[in-house]
């Protein structure tokens, strides 16, 4: 069947969102909102990596891929002022040549920490800092000779400087940083590959995180617009649709109020000529015994009854008397209207089923004509759909319902046919008063009943599929353990 419809104020239907769909709602609510946060927390690990990474690049000067170069030039330039010393015993050239060379010194050692410490980078993993600094260190061996030796030189002093002189110091300088040159061209090649891997490297690190960011930004801006949907959908839009419903139901209301109030002057204006209309019918058919035994005064007679039940209609909606309450168990009401019923309806071919009660006894505070009243209305209702050969059940059932706003106790009292249900353009206005699909109906029945539920601070409610049947309940609240009303069966 189609999904449970309400009644609310005893004038129309409401479908409610089940609990599953609530707890679906929320589920998804909470994955959107730890996805969120997953996404967040993956793109503030991106931030801090690439933050490192600046640092790590800030932290070493591009010049230190250069010091290869650096160093060979500088041993160029110490070997020029040895050969000019050489050629000039130019004691400037000397005290030149001492000062550069400690400063050299000093800036190998330097350059020895430096890359020590580079290599502990995470940015220079991939790169072959280690050979680096293990032709550093052999440089820095050769250096310390060659320094020596260049040392013994400059302090030889030849006053008479000629060509033997300078050829000899040509070839000792060579000879002490043969070693050198070949070692600083291995740093320059080292270094130009190290260089080449480190941008290659940061390159792709810089892409792969660029690209991861942007799918993390999509993917939240995505989960965040879909969270806004969902969230528009689930709660906004049905508050929207439930508060422009309450106006059409308060603008309803008042109008049935008005209604009610006119139907009740105008069915005290007709009772009273009717009833006087019905007197003298009655004196009439005493006095004149040709008339009772009249056709057309039988037709009088049962059109004046009719009346008189649709005046009563008209003032039992608009003035619905209150119930009196009292303990009844659910079953008796049941089984009151089934003995009421059952011989009408077995005329029909109609057969009325009372199921058995469950094994603990559901008892409600009611009015108990009242209720049976309703069932004896649903039932009525259920055999003009079903016509002949049928099947119509009565049950009743404990389950937790929200009534009065709050989860609480309720007796659920069910009447169910195999009739044809009620089509959907009939739905729409089921418990419109004054609506009928009956030639001979008042539009009253189903209005009456809802408003007597409502009263009892219940609920109607009803499922229903064409050509397979109508479910109607009645949910009353059931007397709780703790009840302490004194009230008699």
């Amino acid at each position: 069947m189609n999904g449970t419809n309400y009644s609310t104020g005893g004038f129309r239907r409401v479908t409610r969102l089940g609990p599953q769909v609530k707890l679906r709602f929320f589920g998804f609510i909470i994955v959107v909102l730890c996805g969120t946060i997953l996404l967040s927390w993956i793109t503030h690990s991106l931030w801090t990596q690439l933050d490192r990474l600046q640092k790590d690049y800030a932290a070493v000067k591009s010049e230190s891929f250069y010091s290869g170069v650096h160093l060979r030039g500088s041993l160029r330039g110490l070997n020029e002022k040895l050969l000019q010393f050489g050629i000039s015993q130019d004691p400037t050239f000397r005290d030149a040549f001492l000062n550069d060379s400690a400063q050299l010194k000093d800036w190998i050692t330097t350059n020895q920490v430096h890359l020590a410490e580079t290599a502990k980078l995470q940015l220079f993993k991939s790169v072959e800092v280690s050979k680096q600094l293990d032709i550093l260190k052999q440089i820095a061996t050769l250096y310390d000779s060659y320094v020596a030796h260049a040392t013994t030189i400059v302090s030889k002093t030849n006053r008479s400087v000629s060509a033997n002189s300078f050829e000899a110091t040509y070839r000792s300088v060579r000879e002490i940083s043969s070693g050198l040159f070949p070692l600083c061209d291995d740093l320059v090649t080292s270094q130009r590959e190290g260089f080449r891997e480190f941008l290659h490297g940061t390159q792709e690190t810089l892409a792969s995180h660029e690209q991861l960011l942007m799918i993390c930004s999509a993917m939240i801006l995505g989960m965040t617009v879909l969270l806004a949907i969902m969230v528009y959908r689930g709660m906004i839009a049905p508050l929207q649709v439930g508060l422009t419903e309450s106006h059409s139901i308060i603008e309803r209301q008042e109008k049935l109020a008005s209604l009610g109030i006119l139907a009740s002057g105008v069915a005290h204006e007709i009772r009273n000529p009717l009833t006087a209309i019905k007197f003298r019918l009655f004196s009439l058919r005493k006095a004149v015994p040709e008339v009772a035994q009249n056709e057309d005064a039988s037709v009088i007679g049962n059109e004046i009854d009719r009346l008189e039940g649709i005046v009563q209609g008209f003032l039992q909606f608009a003035r619905p008397s209150e119930p009196t309450l009292a303990r009844t168990e659910a079953h008796r009401i049941l089984e009151d209207v089934y003995a009421l019923l059952n011989p009408q309806l077995r005329g029909s071919a109609i057969e009325l089923r009372l199921e058995d009660r469950e094994p603990e006894h559901i008892v409600v505070y009611a009015d108990a004509q009242q209720v049976k009243q309703v069932l004896i209305n649903l039932a009525r209702n259920s055999a003009e759909s079903i016509g002949r050969n049928g099947t119509i059940t009565l049950r009743v059932r404990l389950e937790d319902s929200e009534l009065d706003g709050r989860m609480r106790p309720a007796a659920v009292l069910m009447v169910a046919d195999t009739g044809t249900g009620i089509l959907p353009e009939v739905e729409a206005r089921l418990f419109d008063p004054f609506f009928t699909t009956k030639e001979e109906g008042t539009g009253l029945g189903l209005a009456i009943s809802a408003r007597i539920v409502e009263k009892h601070g219940g609920l109607l409610r009803y499922e229903t599929e064409v050509n397979r049947g109508t479910t109607f309940e009645v949910v009353l609240p059931a007397v709780e353990d703790n009840a302490n009303e004194h009230t008699t069966d």
